[in-house]
């Protein structure tokens, strides 16, 4: 059965570089169980997205600069990979700290491929168990994050998973978090333990 995202918003947080797929897919999702979906960014025009880093894929609309926006204003937030994306975005201190807040608020996260190293940079994965993709895992445990090496885990509201291979279990489990919405969050702002 189908989960219900009717009149949920869904930041999307991604710069040049994301992995189309990873982009696409789980828009798609969550879109196709009735949620509204944003596309957030670190300036206003389009994003390149890329296939394998290596070759350009599609330009995407950007919805919204992610410095002119609030958690506030989202149910759920995705973060696609990409080994440039994720590199930008933690880069950038507006979208490190939308990301910290969007923890603080406790609501639920979706992160697959290198997308962790912007959670890194925001100090979220303290104390949470997830996975990645494995050339930034060591970045994960060094930040105090349990890793595993699994197609999709899930943490009080965070959903995690490795590569594009593991899309149809990211996507399905995106949408079931999502959908039940909010989780206790901890003092520091990474959702309780």
């Amino acid at each position: 059965m189908p989960q219900n995202l009717q009149g949920k918003r869904v930041a999307i947080l991604a710069a040049d570089g994301v992995e189309q797929v990873e982009l696409v897919d789980p828009r798609d999702a969550v879109r196709d169980a009735g949620a509204e979906t944003k596309l957030l960014s670190l300036r206003t025009g389009e994003i390149q997205a890329m296939n394998q880093d290596v070759e350009k894929g599609d330009t995407f609309p950007v919805d919204s600069v992610v410095s002119d926006v609030s958690p506030a204003d989202f149910d759920a937030l995705i973060l696609p990979g990409g080994t440039t994306n994720p590199d930008k975005l933690r880069l950038d201190s507006g979208a490190v700290q939308f990301v910290r807040d969007f923890f603080a608020t406790g609501k639920p996260v979706g992160v697959i491929c290198h997308g962790p190293w912007t959670l890194v940079e925001a100090d979220v994965v303290r104390g949470r168990t997830l996975t990645s993709y494995p050339s930034i895992r060591t970045d994960i445990r060094n930040a105090g994050g349990n890793v595993v090496d699994e197609e999709v885990v899930t943490d009080k509201g965070l959903v995690s998973s490795r590569n594009p291979d593991d899309l149809p279990a990211f996507c399905a489990k995106i949408v079931e978090e999502f959908a039940e919405g909010k989780h206790p969050v901890h003092p520091e702002g990474a959702t309780a333990p």
